[in-house]
């Protein structure tokens, strides 16, 4: 199992420049590669590129950026720049976002996005390992003068026709909170989905999960607010009732605020998606993700109650 670590900007009232402090922290703990999240408030190849000038070593991917607002071209360009100036490997990650990012932040419409995912994986992973010289896109007079920024292409994906466009194009497949038992089907339908592409071999596995070492009531709060996000996501929300949380998902429905749907959710859902507790605990949640398939977490740390992820990032690299 390889761990990574996710430096994304949480849409609350954490500081803005707490990514950074979470790559730092990451960095100087010897992690592999850290993922420079996109959202209101972070670009994520701006902050790929500050996390690359603030750290010494570690790998970087940016993303998923939202392929409704981006072109391929925009986002490979993005890719290299960022490669350039931090002299790391960058690589990329596509996601469809939703229509609340995509048409209520970027003011852009949020039509056919299965079909948009699959034009830009393809597109973007031939821009990716373009060479120096060649058109920067087929039959444009400007040529590349930068080198390809050596990263792998990623693509978020949950529903068939994204796993299907992961399984022909990326290197690597991303989940988002999942339980083990959804990494043990979506790898399945992943596998098959390579198999019909004609892959000798399928992506790699990789999920961002909410992780917290010994968290304080800080932690566990800042961790159940991201969750509350996927109450009412259709995969997501029968899960979280399955599991006796119909409330939470009924008052997320009706469109009840975060802080209510905090104090909705117990404690355990945080244990059904994430890696939480004591580091015994974490750790054996850990190889249950494994034993179900998954080839990488991306550990997203709390950092209500623990700076930069300090205690949660020590310990897992310990462990």
């Amino acid at each position: 199992m390889d761990f990574s670590v996710v430096a994304v900007a949480r849409e609350d009232d954490s500081a803005v420049e707490e990514p950074l402090r979470v790559a730092v922290v990451a960095d100087r703990l010897g992690y592999g590669e850290v993922w420079a999240g996109e959202g209101p408030t972070w670009d994520a190849f701006v902050l790929a590129t500050a996390i690359g000038r603030a750290t010494e070593r570690v790998a970087l991917t940016a993303g998923p950026v939202a392929v409704s607002v981006r072109d391929p071209f925009t986002i490979a360009r993005g890719a290299a720049s960022c490669a350039a100036v931090t002299g790391r490997p960058v690589g990329v990650a596509l996601g469809t976002s939703s229509k609340r990012v995509v048409e209520g932040v970027h003011g852009r419409p949020r039509v056919r996005p299965a079909a948009v995912l699959e034009e830009s994986a393809a597109a973007v992973r031939e821009l990716l390992h373009g060479a120096y010289g060649e058109p920067v896109v087929p039959g444009s007079a400007f040529r590349r003068r930068q080198q390809p920024p050596g990263g792998p292409l990623t693509v978020a994906a949950f529903g068939d026709r994204a796993i299907a466009t992961a399984a022909a194009h990326a290197d690597r497949m991303l989940l988002d909170i999942v339980s083990p038992e959804q990494v043990r089907t979506l790898r399945a339908r992943m596998i098959d989905a390579a198999e019909r592409a004609g892959r000798t071999s399928p992506p790699t596995l990789a999920a961002w999960l909410p992780a917290a070492v010994d968290p304080d009531p800080d932690s566990l709060a800042q961790i159940l607010r991201s969750i509350a996000g996927y109450l009412t996501v259709p995969g997501y929300s029968d899960m979280f009732e399955a599991a006796g949380f119909g409330e939470a998902v009924e008052l997320a429905r009706t469109g009840a605020d975060p802080a209510t749907l905090v104090r909705a959710l117990p404690a355990q859902a945080a244990d059904m998606v994430g890696l939480v507790g004591d580091i015994d605990a974490v750790r054996a949640r850990a190889e249950e993700y494994a034993e179900a398939g998954l080839d990488e977490i991306a550990l997203v740390p709390a950092t209500a109650g623990d700076p930069g992820g300090e205690r949660t990032l020590t310990a897992l690299k310990q462990a």
